[in-house]
């Protein structure tokens, strides 16, 4: 091969890769689907693989309302797990569970897998959401599985927006009704002393037919 031949070739090699390096770094940065999502909490233990697990807000700081426990909960073993409760050491919380069909137990298949929040899944529904987690912090929670047993982890904290929306707490507060700034009086209401008839002075009085001569009073 000539010198020539030899360099031309060199060249297309180095343009191409060139154009790749471009297209892998425009996919990095611009893709959507290689969009970004929250690193949230993930742990293996034994068969069981518990994976993008949050603990859920309401959207509003301060607001009154449950909280929910959202993760993906994974069984690679070769018989079914039941998830038998979700609790939060630490606090005073109740978890109440709900099976995707809306009775009986949340069950984890063999080498399948359950998400917990979102529409149409199983659900995790912390009553008194408020006083259990406080956004920002790391909490600690622990999926109780009937083979497995505890699997714990810390979960963070978020309020039911942006990405969470959807999974949130299904049960929003709604904002208190407006109050009347005055009670109006009905317009027309006679008040006693004002406008009200008078006996001998119309509505009470006995009117006398119109043109009918008293006769019998005069002879």
């Amino acid at each position: 091969m000539s010198r020539s031949l030899r360099r031309g070739a060199l060249a297309a090699t180095a343009l191409v890769i060139s154009i790749a390096s471009l297209s892998a770094c425009g996919a990095g940065n611009d893709a959507q689907t290689l969009g970004v999502r929250p690193d949230n909490a993930a742990v293996t233990v034994e068969d069981v693989q518990i994976q993008n697990a949050v603990v859920i807000t309401q959207p509003e700081p301060g607001a009154e309302g449950p909280a929910v426990v959202s993760a993906t909960v994974f069984n690679n073993g070769r018989s079914d797990e039941t998830l038998e409760s979700i609790s939060l050491p630490g606090t005073n919380a109740k978890v109440t569970l709900k099976a995707a069909q809306g009775s009986g137990p949340i069950t984890v298949p063999a080498g399948g897998s359950v998400v917990i929040g979102g529409k149409g899944n199983a659900s995790a529904t912390i009553e008194n959401g408020r006083e259990a987690a406080k956004n920002g912090d790391a909490q600690k929670v622990v999926f109780k599985l009937s083979k497995t047993g505890d699997v714990e982890l810390e979960a963070f904290v978020v309020p039911a927006t942006s990405y969470f929306k959807d999974f949130g707490p299904a049960e929003i507060p709604k904002p208190p009704a407006a109050t009347p700034s005055g009670t109006a009086t009905p317009s027309g209401t006679a008040t006693p002393g004002h406008g009200a008839a008078t006996p001998g002075h119309g509505a009470g009085a006995t009117s006398t037919p119109t043109g009918e001569a008293s006769h019998s009073a005069g002879h």
